[in-house]
């Protein structure tokens, strides 16, 4: 699994076990439906039980962890359905945080955008697919922050959470990066220009070709 992060006295806190489990469903680890027994993972981890009640209570919140009458806790499963159907409700929020970050920009932040768009371009010159899914983290939450919709940006995170595995499969596939890196300079661009039709058509489209992607992949 994920390498441990100790803390002082070999307890590792809620949080970081959060972190640590939560990366490991991503990354395809801890596999849908496989069961996380609290004593396992208390001894594995080196975290106390109750830390790891805490941590899987967080991530049954993200839709990562469900718990399961008589069986306690076990690793979600997500459909392609509804990771599609995730991917579609995520692309009317972020289209309107895109909208409102377009809005809302400082001359400051639209500087830090479009730096972020020369790392975007630089990282697929490169082929590397890792900087550059670091890169489409960044720019999403960026966007997000700028936009200001906190109701919107909890209720994506949660929707991200549920779906993250599909989107890290997708960021890992060659080629990938050299499609969606237009799409992502799109909303950059109409996010600087203060086009708030522009930013968030372009964010439509770009969440309408991550679905694409997905439902290709898994056919």
């Amino acid at each position: 699994m994920t390498a441990v992060r100790e803390t002082a006295g070999g307890n590792l806190s809620a949080s970081e076990l959060v972190d640590i489990l939560r990366s490991a469903i991503i990354r395809g680890e801890l596999v849908p439906k496989q069961r996380l027994v609290e004593a396992d993972l208390a001894d594995e981890y080196g975290a106390s039980r109750g830390n790891v009640r805490v941590a899987l209570s967080e991530l049954s919140v993200e839709g990562l962890v469900e718990r399961v009458q008589n069986r306690g806790a076990r690793v979600r499963a997500v459909s392609v359905d509804e990771a599609l159907e995730i991917t579609e409700v995520r692309a009317a929020l972020e289209a309107l945080c895109a909208r409102k970050a377009a809005e809302r920009i400082t001359d400051a932040e639209s500087d830090d955008l479009r730096e972020l768009a020369k790392d975007m371009e630089e990282a697929v010159e490169r082929g590397d697919r890792e900087a550059y899914s670091t890169c489409n983290q960044r720019l999403h939450a960026k966007i997000i922050a700028v936009s200001a919709q906190k109701t919107a940006e909890s209720t994506i995170k949660r929707l991200r959470g549920q779906a993250v595995r599909f989107q890290f499969q997708l960021a890992r596939q060659p080629g990938r990066p050299s499609v969606s890196l237009p799409q992502h300079l799109a909303i950059i661009d109409a996010v600087c220009r203060h086009d708030p039709d522009g930013a968030s058509e372009a964010m439509r489209l770009h969440l309408e070709s991550v679905a694409d992607a997905i439902r290709a992949s898994n056919t």
